[in-house]
């Protein structure tokens, strides 16, 4: 048997052991040709034909099953990907990830972008100058472009005190360089205060574990202090679990279904109900979300608006929340696919097919003037003629820095909606404060 030949049945039975995993969590139905692994097989064959008899030089097969690999995950959604043997040795080993941290974003791909959804208050990437809606073009030399998302977040972790420059494409401005120092951090606490007319308001900066627990305590500090109606304030919350914001959600909401996961052919996997005697306040509450909300926190705003609890002010949400399965395949590679999104009490889930169908719409869109709107991925052409997409060229040396921060805050437009809302809404009777 050839050299070429054994290479041939490698690459032949890596696809059919994939289209095996495949077949088995992807719907197939008989009316849609296009969805069958059969056909989708026979199409790849012909391509490795052509490779292997018309490919100019001798083909490394092992890096073509790779590519070949790589695509097909790369077209289902931006969390499926797949690893190579290192990266599934790395992704089970957690101790080896103990002395590495990151720069603190919530990402995901848009287009092929690095897409920044929210930098985690108080991180490094958002100390640096990174802000929501930000497209990382460049990981120091490396074009996001051409990676997945789990190799763009390789790239961004690395050893405390490191530093990772970022090329930054952001609307209305020249392409910049920032540069952030990797360290540790975390989500500050959840934040409350009063407004006039005894309306409190609960700032959530995080849902990640334990937070709930937080977020209960600044609620019955505003009911203590005489609040009566209340703001969630959720924008620019990425990430979290799926339980602590469930539980956030049912302090305010009593009964019926809060959130679902599901499956397959949307099939319900679990059910999130409200539990009575976990609920705090049920006064008048008005949330806010934007384009930096997305996963846990769009638990909370789904459940306040398809419960009828509360108006939504703000933008519509980014949309994200799955889980993934490791899939390990021959030779130690493997396929980490989604098999799981999180889903609003009606089943409609927060990853969508594409942007238009994914995130949560406000009941009450107010848009931020004071913040620019972000790139649309979309719209950028991945040419180096694109003019906010063009590189320096290789002897400009200049780097354009994050301008420095305004010394008056503009008005937020939204906040303001929001306790107009509740002002003229009749105050609650008795809550639980304690």
């Amino acid at each position: 048997m050839s050299f070429r030949t054994k290479f041939a049945l490698i690459i032949f039975s890596s696809f059919l052991a994939l289209y095996a995993v495949i077949g088995g969590l992807l719907s197939t139905r008989a009316q849609q040709p296009t969805n069958d692994p059969g056909a989708q097989l026979r199409i790849f064959e012909n391509v490795l034909q052509h490779i292997q008899n018309d490919y100019v030089d001798e083909p490394n097969m092992e890096k073509v099953r790779a590519g070949a690999l790589r695509g097909l995950a790369y077209g289902l959604d931006p969390y499926s990907t797949y690893l190579t043997a290192d990266q599934v040795r790395d992704y089970r080993n957690n101790e080896s990830k103990d002395n590495l941290v990151g720069i603190g974003a919530e990402l995901s791909q848009v287009s092929s972008y690095l897409y920044v959804i929210a930098p985690v208050k108080g991180s490094p990437a958002e100390e640096a100058g990174v802000r929501a809606g930000d497209i990382i073009e460049y990981i120091d030399s490396k074009a996001t472009r051409d990676i997945s998302l789990y190799d763009a977040k390789q790239l961004l972790n690395g050893q405390t005190g490191t530093e990772v420059k970022l090329r930054i494409l952001r609307a209305n401005a020249r392409p910049l360089t920032i540069t952030v120092r990797r360290g540790s951090f975390k989500a500050p606490a959840s934040e409350s205060h009063m407004e006039a007319g005894k309306i409190g308001v609960l700032r959530i900066n995080s849902l990640a574990d334990g937070e709930a627990a937080d977020a209960k305590a600044r609620l019955q500090d505003l009911l203590k202090q005489g609040a009566q109606k209340i703001v969630i304030d959720l924008r620019s919350v990425a990430g979290g679990s799926l339980t602590e914001a469930v539980e956030v959600a049912n302090y305010f909401i009593k009964d019926g279904t809060l959130a679902e996961t599901v499956g397959r052919e949307s099939k319900v996997l679990k059910t999130f109900a409200a539990d009575p005697k976990k609920t705090i306040f049920t006064g008048p509450v008005v949330a806010l979300i934007d384009t930096g909300t997305a996963g846990a926190a769009e638990v909370i705003a789904s459940a306040m608006i398809e419960r009828k609890r509360a108006d939504v002010v703000g933008e519509k949400s980014f949309g994200a929340g799955a889980e993934q399965q490791l899939f390990t395949l021959r030779d130690g590679d493997g396929l980490l696919l989604t098999t799981i999104k999180w889903a609003s009490a009606s089943g409609k889930p927060f990853l969508g097919e594409d942007r238009a169908k994914s995130g949560v719409e406000p009941t009450v869109a107010v848009e931020r003037p004071e913040v620019l709107a972000p790139i649309d991925p979309e719209d950028l052409t991945g040419n180096d003629d694109d003019s906010v997409a063009k590189p320096n060229q290789p002897n400009d040396k200049r780097e354009v820095t994050p301008e420095a921060k305004p010394q008056q805050q503009p008005e937020d437009t939204q906040m303001k909606k929001a306790l107009e809302l509740l002002r003229d809404k009749p105050a609650a009777t008795t809550q639980k404060a304690a």
